[in-house]
């Protein structure tokens, strides 16, 4: 039977493309996943993500880095891909001051061959791709807007971002390519990234160890559930684009429209937990900033987004996930 719709993930073992895939795969989508299973991370729970997406017949995933085009073009080549959902980076702030080459390749020659992918793919209808909140630099005007001037990243991690917007601008221009950034604010929930600030201070505070609080505690935070992301991201995919003026690229925020003190954030995670954390106290770190907060009004009413997860629910689910995983 032809396939007459199928998606590409790039990141599938990662956080977003994990749960991107399983409601494609719960919807009776195909997919296509790569993921170079990097070690930024416990590979140990990329691999256990891909068994949960492995059990699904209409999944198929190749371990490929995506700064070797060569592998990334023989994957794709005889694929019946129609839409594209790039979520593949080297994540992380703070990492990417002691680890610069990995976020060029991975983010720069990575995103770079990924628009090269789409630029070939004579069937593409639409390429979503990860930017990040991050790119707003230092700003402390509240909320972000999409129009806000952009060009003072503090770490090369955002910088890379912004970088993907401009080459995804420039190939929407040349070659006319439907493309769709999307700015992720603090996204967090079950099946997590072990480096975020929920996942790190829940195993330490059940351990009984030390948290440490950057800027003393006083920041805010866009924290957006990842099912809310998931309905956002595959509003887009599963709309036809939006047409523009000019070239067919767009840049959305995508956060939950309420930012939280990080001291909120720790006493409803304590509360969860049943355990009071031990905090220490400690100045803002290099690359990091105060607060994130997203306008979310362009993707609201260009695809009818909303956010329902609360803080404190999410979180609850979270804890549940956690403990379940981990035995704890």
């Amino acid at each position: 039977m032809e396939i007459i719709l199928a998606y590409l993930i790039t990141g599938v073992a990662g956080f977003i493309g994990f749960h991107v895939a399983s409601v494609l795969l719960e919807q009776d989508e195909t997919v296509y996943g790569v993921d170079n299973l990097n070690d930024y991370y416990s590979p140990e729970l990329k691999h256990d993500r891909l068994k949960q997406l492995n059990a699904n017949e209409a999944f198929e995933f190749a371990e490929v880095d995506l700064a070797d085009h060569v592998s990334l073009e023989r994957f794709v080549s005889d694929k019946p891909i129609r839409k594209i959902i790039h979520l593949a980076a080297q994540a992380g702030v703070r990492y990417s001051i002691d680890n610069p080459r990995a976020y060029v390749q991975s983010n720069l020659v990575g995103h770079v061959n990924m628009l090269e992918i789409a630029r070939h793919m004579k069937d593409l209808e639409h390429m979503l791709y990860a930017s990040s909140s991050s790119i707003y630099g230092g700003r402390s005007e509240m909320p972000f807007l999409e129009e806000d001037r952009a060009d003072t990243p503090i770490s090369l991690y955002a910088a890379t971002k912004k970088s993907n917007e401009l080459m995804s601008h420039t190939y929407a221009h040349l070659y006319d390519i439907p493309l769709t950034g999307l700015r992720f604010f603090t996204v967090y929930g079950p099946w997590g990234r072990p480096d975020m600030a929920y996942f790190s201070f829940t195993k330490k505070i059940l351990a009984g160890e030390e948290i440490q609080i950057f800027n003393h505690g006083d920041m805010l935070r866009d924290f957006t559930y990842i099912d809310d992301i998931v309905d956002g991201i595959l509003r887009i995919a599963q709309q036809d684009p939006i047409e523009r003026d000019g070239p067919p690229h767009g840049v959305y925020n995508i956060g939950n429209n309420n930012p939280e003190k990080l001291e909120d954030f720790l006493s409803i995670l304590e509360e969860e937990l049943g355990v009071k954390a031990n905090r220490k106290n400690l100045p803002m770190q290099p690359g990091d900033v105060p607060v994130t907060a997203a306008d979310i009004t362009a993707i609201s009413k260009d695809y009818g987004f909303q956010p329902t997860t609360n803080l404190r629910e999410g979180l609850r689910k979270f804890v549940r996930w956690y403990r379940q995983y981990y035995g704890t």
